[in-house]
């Protein structure tokens, strides 16, 4: 069982340096890029160059907005997002979206630890499956046995491995100037392929388990915090922590974007320029990187995928039993011992096991990736509507209902989900 938990003292000076800003903001945006992610992006790039990096530049400011209105929800009341929107929607409404969040996040673990075996076993030989048992096992020991705050530190110094895809565009031939030019003034191309790739880089990058983590994180800090209440009790604390979840949000969220556009770049400036156009995983979009742009690049790939799942992983699995343990009212806290939560922790074993499972059995996780897809943009339309009623109500929020700029871009950024759904459904006609 976890240790207790140290005292936290009350914030020093230095607390408010902008590096101690940095923490579910942070971590919500880069477990944003993972595996799976990773091979959405890949494909992008490998299937039409260069011409889809703007979209990684329309997606940052709405995806921004959205993950610091989950943000603000957390923070002001001081609960999670199910419990929440359970306040303003149907319980049964609650509880389907919660429903298919939990399957949507299985699925989506189980192509992300079949991508991290299959990356490993590049690197170091050995079977990729055993490898995608044994993430699976030291994640959920992790956050399991890990008192929170050193779990969190853990993941932020994770974070570090994003720089790998930076670095791969440094080591590869990239025509910078074709880059900006196609970026600020794409070729758009108004066929299926084109339109349904665009869906699932929107799909990829705004994720409902994102919601749910962010404003759940939120929670968490207020609990290791002696010194913190819920804002909408302390109005002396709204004006610093306010400001520090903009400033954390944006640079978590600008992370999880640029890395993107570099994944994307890289596939686009190899890949795609070498005539290789389908990319059905991340893993082998590594593969494919060797022999065109080297040994550097595709062991800073691989590496770089095994390092992004073990990021993203906990938060799946922790997206779905905060959002599990918020519908049901059961303990819910990555800081309490196992036998204080036994329930919130049993589904992050389950959903973390489950993943791993899916792996034995005769399904192909990237196609069961595409159901995830659906599942999602299922989810993701409700859930934001839903969140903007309750971040714009005063009988939740009190007086310290998001400002009329957010809404806007909240109700935006919901509209084009809307739409990117619409889309993704009319593709399957």
């Amino acid at each position: 069982m976890k240790p207790d938990e140290p005292t936290i003292a009350p914030p020093s000076p230095e607390a408010s340096t902008w590096l101690s800003k940095l923490g579910p903001g942070l971590i919500t945006g880069a477990a944003d890029d993972d595996p799976s992610g990773i091979a959405t992006y890949s494909q992008a790039g490998a299937q039409f160059g260069f011409n889809l990096l703007w979209t990684l530049l329309l997606t940052y400011p709405l995806m921004a907005a959205i993950q610091v209105i989950s943000a603000n929800i957390g923070r002001v009341t001081g609960r999670g997002l199910a419990t929440n929107l359970q306040r303003y929607a149907p319980r049964q409404v609650v509880w389907g979206v919660v429903g298919l969040l939990l399957v949507a996040n299985v699925i989506n673990i189980a192509a992300d630890v079949a991508a991290m075996g299959e990356a490993m076993s590049l690197v170091v030989p050995g079977r990729p499956l055993w490898y995608a048992v044994g993430f699976g096992v030291l994640s959920v020991l992790l956050q399991v046995f890990i008192p929170y705050q050193r779990y969190v530190n853990l993941l932020k110094w994770l974070t570090l491995v994003l720089l790998a895809y930076v670095a791969t565009v440094f080591v590869v031939r990239v025509p910078w100037g074709v880059v900006l030019k196609t970026t600020v003034w794409p070729h758009i191309a108004w066929n299926k392929d084109y339109l349904t790739t665009i869906v699932a880089v929107f799909g990829t990058t705004i994720s409902p388990y994102l919601f749910f983590w962010q404003a759940s994180q939120e929670v968490e800090e207020l609990r290791a915090d002696d010194a913190a209440q819920p804002l909408r009790q302390a109005p002396e604390q709204v004006e610093r922590q306010f400001s520090r979840i903009r400033f954390d949000t944006l640079v978590g969220m600008g992370v999880s974007n640029s890395v993107a556009f570099f994944i994307m770049l890289t596939t686009a400036a190899t890949l795609h320029a070498q005539g290789v156009h389908d990319i059905q995983s991340s893993a082998q979009a590594a593969s494919a990187l060797k022999p065109v742009a080297g040994e550097l690049a595709f062991v800073l790939f691989a590496l770089g995928i095994v390092g992004t799942g073990l990021l993203a992983i906990p938060v799946l699995a922790g997206s779905a039993a905060y959002a599990m343990a918020g519908t049901f009212h059961w303990k819910s806290s990555l800081g309490a011992e196992f036998s204080a939560a036994r329930k919130f922790y049993g589904i992050i074993i389950v959903a973390t096991l489950a993943g791993v499972g899916i792996n034995f059995m005769p399904i192909d996780p990237i196609k069961a990736l595409y159901w995830s897809a659906v599942l999602n943009g299922v989810i993701a339309v409700p859930v934001m509507a839903i969140m903007m009623l309750v971040a714009s109500s005063p009988r939740i929020m009190g007086n310290l209902t998001i400002a009329p700029r957010l809404r806007a871009m909240g109700w935006l950024c919901t509209g084009v989900m809307a739409a990117a759904t619409i889309a993704m459904f009319a593709s399957f006609v």
